[in-house]
Formats: C-alpha cells, structure tokens, sequence
C-alpha cells in the first residue's frame, strides 16, 4: 500500500509546537493570535435553529433541502450581487477546507494537470493539488502563466494571509483570460465579508463575469462570518455544469451537510445584524492590534481586509515568532503560505477583547 501522505508537506502547525509551549509559559498565559478560529459565541438565533432542527434520524441530502438552496440563492443574488441564482448553481459543502482539499481529485485531475494558486497562499490548494498527484503552480499574476495543462486555477480574494484585495478590473481581465484558455477558475472568497480598506467583489458579480457563471466557481463560509467553524458549513455557487457533476461524485461519497446544520445555515445567512456586530469586535481588535504592532516597529502590509495583520520586521518569520513567544504572543510564520512569505508572520484577530488588551500591554 502506498502512503499517499507521503505525497503531502509536513504539516506546518505541527512546527509552530515548541513556539506554543514558550508562549504558555507567560506569567499570564498565551495569547494566540496564530490560527484564526472564531472565540465569540455562536449567535443565539443560530444556536435556537440548530437545536429545534436537532430530531433529524433520516439522512439529509448532498444537495441539501429546497429552504437550504432558496437560502444560498437568495444570499448569493443579495450580498454578492449575482443576477437570477437557481437551485443548480448552489451546493453546499462540509466545510471549505474540505472542499479545497478534495476538489482537483472530484474533478479528475491528475498526473499531467497542473493546479495554480498564489504564491503566497492558504496551504491546503497545493495539498489538493498533491493528493491527486497533480503539478501545483504558484502564480504572482495568472494571467502570466503558460495555460498549457492547467486545468484548475485558484483565486483568493480577500488573501489568507496577506488580506489583499484583488479589485474588480483585475478580476475581470483574469476570468477573461481564463475563459480564453478554457482554464476553469475556482474563486476562494470565504473572507469577503471582512473588507476593512477596500470592498471585495465576488467573480459572480455581473460586472466581472458578464452575467455568466461559465467556468466559474466562488467559494464562501459560515466559519468567520457567523462563527460557524466548529458546525463545518460553506457552499459553492457558479456554473452549473462543474456543480452537477461535484453533486453526483459527492453523492457517491455520502459528502452530506448535517441535517440540523443546514437548518443553522439557513437562519444565519437570513440574518444580516450578527454579521454587522462581529465586523465591529473584529474592527475594534484590528485597530488596537495594529497600532501596537507598529508601535513595536512592525511595518503593516497589505490587510485591507480578512481576519489577519501582516505584518515584517524585516527579518526571519521564524526570529519574529521566537521574540513574540517570549513576550507570550503566538502568531503564524510567514512561510506557512510560502517562500514569498519568509519575512513577515501572520496575525489573526481572533482572540477575545480580554487576550488581545493583554497582548496590546505586552508589545507596549
């Protein structure tokens, strides 16, 4: 039996471990701003549907239930802007990572593919790339990429981790690219609520795709907008014909939403005002975090929106994690989402008010 996961990298929060344990041992305990799961509370009209939908014994769908598909359409035409949204261009998934993860082997790619992504980027589109036995590509502008074999291209917009922006021309002149080369675009944009300096703009917005969702895919989350990590629940929404075929091989693998989260699903994305109140605990954390970061001689790039600083001092990600640590600050290093990342480090705005004013005092 091959070990396929000899095909993977070594997973890299296994290496923040030690920079953990130093962290820990603050007289005041950590801080940890490293990975970005949500701390507040899972807004009470989600929990109220969670538990009434709680004596599901049958089995839920892969499609999901009609309410359930009403509630992506109507979102996805709401908030992104999308025009005329039907029940075949929407599906949900178990958690985007899962998604990321599993979606160039769903596709079919293999030897000879080849899956782009940017340089600097969330780890788990090379991890697809690599589990399928596809050629993972790095891109700074895709649109300089040779498109020979290039079967699959990731966007990412807001960037985890730099929180860049790609702004509406960009995104339009790359999808006409991509169309032109009959290169299929997955668009990650599970940050897109979370524009802070800049409003990020989905590849489903009529000015970017021309009103066609042909060879185009946008990817969303319930994890950050709602704080719904721990209920695993994100859809996808675009071309129809990329979906049908996702629903029939994710039937197959009994890829199912849980029945009592689809119904959370539904009260969350029909509510705009827990959104509203958890963009401003994450403004308010983001404005004293970076002011002391600056004040501790960081220099602040990018971050016009997403739930990170991304922040350099002009040295090794790894000696700028080693000095937070001591100070019992944890934060990613930089070269988790690659080589273009090595001087800077990643830090989230996930933490309660209490632990980012403790880490406000100590980088003081």
């Amino acid at each position: 039996m091959s070990a396929v996961s000899s095909r993977l990298p070594v997973f890299p929060w296994d290496r923040l471990e030690p920079y953990k344990a130093r962290a820990a041992a603050h007289p005041d305990g950590i801080v940890d701003l490293s990975v970005g799961t949500p701390v507040d509370p899972v807004p009470a009209l989600i929990q109220q549907a969670l538990v009434e939908a709680a004596d599901s014994p049958g089995y839920p769908t892969v499609w999901g239930t009609v309410a359930l598909r009403d509630a992506l359409t109507g979102w996805v035409e709401r908030r992104l802007g999308a025009l005329a949204v039907s029940h075949q261009q929407v599906l949900p998934v178990v958690g985007s990572k899962e998604l990321v993860a599993w979606l160039p082997t769903q596709l079919g790619l293999g030897a000879g593919d080849r899956v782009a992504y940017p340089q600097l980027a969330y780890p788990t589109y090379e991890v697809g790339a690599r589990l399928c036995g596809a050629t993972p590509v790095v891109y700074d502008d895709p649109t300089e990429l040779d498109p020979t074999d290039l079967k699959l291209l990731w966007l990412n917009s807001p960037s985890n981790p730099s929180g860049r922006v790609l702004a509406k021309d960009e995104l339009t002149r790359i999808v006409a690219w991509a169309r032109t080369h009959g290169v299929l675009v997955f668009s990650d944009e599970c940050y897109l609520e979370l524009g802070w300096e800049a409003e990020p703009v989905s590849v489903l917005h009529p000015d970017v795709c021309g009103g066609s969702f042909d060879g185009l895919v946008a990817v969303h989350s319930l994890s950050k907008r709602s704080n719904l990590a721990g209920y695993r629940s994100a859809f996808i929404a675009g071309d129809e014909k990329v979906l049908g075929e996702l629903l029939q091989i994710r039937k197959h693998g009994g890829m199912m939403t849980p029945a009592p989260v689809q119904a959370a699903t539904i009260a969350a994305l029909g509510d705009d005002t827990h959104v509203v109140e958890q963009r401003a605990r994450y403004a308010a954390r983001r404005s004293v975090l970076r002011a002391a970061l600056e004040g501790h001689g960081f220099r602040i790039e990018h971050s016009e929106a997403s739930l990170y600083l991304w922040a350099t001092r002009d040295e090794p990600c790894w000696q700028t994690v080693g000095h937070l640590a001591e100070l019992g600050v944890l934060v990613a290093p930089g070269d988790f989402y690659g080589t273009a990342g090595e001087r800077f480090v990643r830090v989230a705005l996930t933490a309660t008010d209490e632990r980012v004013e403790a880490a406000v005092k100590r980088l003081g």
